[in-house]
């Protein structure tokens, strides 16, 4: 079964991920970005856009929830794994 992506849905997930997603944002666009950053950000965005999911959307309320809980878990792994002074350069910057 195709996933239904919906702007409820990517709003939804928009408002829990705000801040870290800025953040990984501006970690991509700075020169010092480690090499791994852009490919684990895409293959996560193409994860949120894909059919495939750890559990199925056809589930209710548990087809949702997946996302809801692995995008953000996922965004602040990454930028856990950035580097000590690349991140706090990063966080004085924001507004």
């Amino acid at each position: 079964m195709l996933k239904r992506f919906s702007v409820k849905r990517a709003s939804l997930i928009w408002s829990l991920a705000r801040g870290d997603a800025r953040l990984l944002w501006r970690a991509l666009k700075h020169p010092r970005s480690p090499r791994w950053l852009l490919p684990a950000t895409l293959l996560l965005v193409a994860y949120v856009l894909s059919p495939v999911d750890f559990i199925p959307d056809f589930i209710p309320l548990l087809g949702v929830i997946d996302d809801l809980v692995l995008l953000p878990l996922v965004i602040r792994f990454m930028l856990g794994r950035l580097p000590a002074d690349l991140r706090g350069e990063l966080e004085q910057q924001s507004p």
